[in-house]
């Protein structure tokens, strides 16, 4: 019925709804582009002309439906085209007023109203038809909670696409961006700083946000250094300088680094202009190593070396000093070519070392704190820069300790005698015993040589044991001081460890600290009796005990021994005697030495001593009747064989 009252399709009504058309497919090729990119007419004619020919015949055909001002001879159809039914009017009406409302939605900044937030999106109303949803992340702050509530307004745009169940695709960031680009490009243009946060961390590192928009700051441009922890940054301010912008894309790229070193090279030409050795300054110390700390003084860094951080000992720089800490100190080389400077601490300081044997004198008490032990001693500090070494000898009056630190321990407040001072190699000797009264200067007076004592073994050694007579005072009982009799090859053989036991004191050296002990004292010397009761030529009965190359040892008395030589052990017909341990036979003394407690023994003078009995026998006159002249011929011829 349209077609003979209404006027043709009119190229200014196809005009009109050309302008009115969405630009979806336009902002599907380019979905980050700003709405400020292109004009709006632009926009919408490019949305246009991608359309189909078909889709565009259709609208003519159901828009010249709702023109019944036009004349219907007038309309323009093509064979394939046909006329849309009355009924679908409302909804291509209804379509195209979401387009349009959409195509003039994506270039603005909507208000919209928070109805809630979800777990992962946030759902807004900006008056349409359906509702809004953002992601959830786009309203996070740095700390991960969220910036808005249920009720608050929030600027947002429309985004492209449409969400699951009907709900409208929208930006938060892209409404802040929008906002922000007017102060990030004027920052650009004027090559300004413009104040950012970090956002979160991301792939070559991290977001920041600047007044609402997101730009990306690469790892390498946060700072002058290497930052390793990139979480941790998160939440912090700072200024940036714009290096890269794309408002067609929406890039930005932005650097920290860049104006750190602008700000350091400002620093360091202002340093330089009085940079010299021997000037003092002021610097912070921004980092430490084992063998000292880096100074920032203001542009340019100096090493202060451990060696010129105090007079006295370090084991590391941060005994001294923490990054961070603002510190004075002395320009003390300074390399132009290189850059290097070389800088001192204790060097603001007169040397403690130059006075120190007018301040500590020999002899002299002092105080001080243990700063470090070792095996050979402890160091004690007795001011910055001074310090004396106590040996372990020096210690204690008595020589079982074994490391000074049973002692004393590092922290330790101790007394000590000035033993010696030697300035020229910053040397103190300090001692800890002399404090106490010497134990050896009495020991005389409390226990004279020949005195019985009592004791502990404490330690056996090879040659002896060692016996504590009373606290730090230790004697030696040499293993020939330990048996008249028995010959002992090891203490163990007749003490133990722990044993109680009583002994004599033979020797007291007190310079050298030594006590000579015996036990075999407290009794009677067997070899004494021996030789004040035998003399040479007596005969003895004897046992061997022990045969040699040389000769056999033979027992002739409890615990005394003496030797009979090879050439000693012959038969009464002159033959040599085979000895066997275990054999007993009469021996002669021959020899005796009391100094050396030897005994010298002989078979074959006691053969001959035998048989000179036999002849003084034969002297004797019987008793019953004298002696007949043959008799005394056998007597005297036995004489002379014997002679």
């Amino acid at each position: 019925m349209f077609e003979d009252t209404d006027a043709p399709y009119s190229d200014s009504n196809t005009t009109t709804l050309t302008e009115q058309q969405p630009t979806t497919e336009a902002q599907t090729e380019q979905p980050e582009q700003s709405a400020h990119d292109q004009p709006d007419h632009e926009q919408q004619n490019h949305g246009l002309e991608d359309r189909g020919q078909e889709d565009r015949g259709e609208q003519s055909a159901q828009l010249s439906e709702t023109q019944p001002s036009q004349a219907p001879s007038a309309q323009v159809q093509t064979a394939d085209e046909k006329p849309a039914p009355a009924e679908d009017f409302a909804s291509v009406l209804d379509s195209f007023t979401a387009e349009a409302a959409e195509a003039v939605s994506d270039d603005h900044v909507l208000k919209g109203t928070v109805l809630k937030l979800t777990s992962t999106h946030v759902v807004v109303d900006i008056g349409a038809k359906s509702e809004g949803m953002l992601p959830l992340a786009e309203v996070l702050n740095h700390e991960g909670n969220p910036r808005f509530k249920p009720g608050d307004e929030i600027d947002v745009m429309r985004d492209k696409g449409e969400a699951e169940e009907g709900y409208i695709n929208l930006s938060f960031l892209k409404a802040q961006k929008l906002r922000a680009w007017d102060d990030i490009e004027k920052a650009y243009s004027e090559n300004q700083p413009i104040h950012a946060t970090v956002v979160e961390r991301t792939k070559g590192g991290v977001t920041v946000d600047i007044n609402g928009a997101r730009a990306f700051l690469p790892g390498s441009q946060i700072d002058l250094r290497p930052v390793h922890n990139l979480d941790g940054m998160k939440g912090q301010s700072f200024d940036v300088a714009i290096v890269k912008l794309n408002k067609k894309r929406g890039n930005i790229v932005v650097s920290r680094k860049q104006l750190l070193e602008a700000e350091q090279n400002e620093k360091r030409s202002k340093t330089l202009e009085h940079l010299q050795e021997g000037t003092i300054l002021t610097g912070v110390v921004k980092n430490l190593t084992d063998y000292g700390a880096f100074v920032d003084l203001g542009g340019i860094d100096g090493l202060l070396h451990i060696t010129d951080m105090s007079w006295g000992r370090l084991t590391h720089p941060k005994d001294l000093v923490n990054v961070g800490d603002q510190i004075q100190v002395k320009v003390l080389k300074y390399d132009p070519d290189k850059q290097r400077v070389s800088l001192g601490f204790k060097q603001l300081t007169p040397d403690p070392w130059l006075d120190a044997e007018h301040r500590y004198p020999v002899g002299a008490h002092v105080h001080g704190r243990v700063i470090s032990v070792t095996d050979y001693g402890a160091f004690v500090e007795l001011e910055q820069g001074i310090e004396g070494l106590v040996h372990v000898s020096e210690m204690t009056w008595s020589k079982r300790m074994k490391h000074p630190s049973k002692l004393v321990n590092v922290g330790d407040q101790v007394d000590c005698v000035v033993l010696n001072v030697n300035p020229g190699e910053r040397r103190i000797s300090l001692g800890m015993r002399q404090l106490a009264a010497n134990p050896w200067d009495s020991l005389i007076d409390k226990f004279p040589v020949g005195a019985t004592v009592e004791g502990r073994v404490r330690n056996l050694t090879d040659f002896g044991a060692f016996i504590e007579i009373e606290e730090g005072i230790d004697g030696l009982v040499h293993v020939s001081n330990l048996s008249w009799t028995k010959r002992v090859k090891h203490p163990s053989e007749v003490l133990k460890k722990g044993d109680r036991v009583k002994a004599v004191i033979l020797a007291i050296d007190t310079e050298k600290r030594r006590l000579s002990l015996g036990v075999k004292q407290l009794q009677p010397d067997v070899w004494e009796s021996f030789f004040r009761d035998r003399r040479i030529g007596d005969v003895v009965h004897g046992k061997v005990l022990r045969v040699a190359t040389f000769g056999a040892f033979v027992e002739i008395a409890e615990g005394i021994e003496g030797l009979c030589h090879n050439s000693e052990a012959v038969d009464g017909n002159g033959q040599p005697l085979h000895l066997e341990p275990g054999q007993e036979h009469d021996f002669k003394i021959i020899k005796m030495s009391p100094e050396e407690k030897k005994v010298g023994l002989s078979i074959r003078a006691a053969g001959e001593e035998a048989s000179h009995t036999e002849v003084e026998a034969y002297k004797q006159p019987s008793s019953s009747t004298g002696s007949t002249i043959g008799e005394l011929v056998s007597w005297k011829r036995a004489g002379n064989e014997n002679g």
